[in-house]
């Protein structure tokens, strides 16, 4: 499983970083952002509920 924010859709509201923020993180943009790399097995239900979560649907799996 791999996620991406879209810059354009995130309003930083931070809810997804709050939820996993061993995946999620701010960039220098002040906007979430996800590691680029395949998102740990252990975490990947953290990182469902933080899509679902997400109030502008800004998180997409890729």
């Amino acid at each position: 499983m791999r996620v991406e924010v879209d810059q354009d859709l995130c309003i930083s509201c931070g809810l997804c970083i709050s939820i996993c923020e061993e995946v999620f993180s701010w960039n220098d943009d002040e906007k979430a952002q996800a590691i680029p790399d395949d998102v740990p097995e252990e975490l990947e239900d953290q990182v469902a509920e933080a899509i679902e979560s997400c109030p502008t649907e800004a998180i997409k799996e890729v």
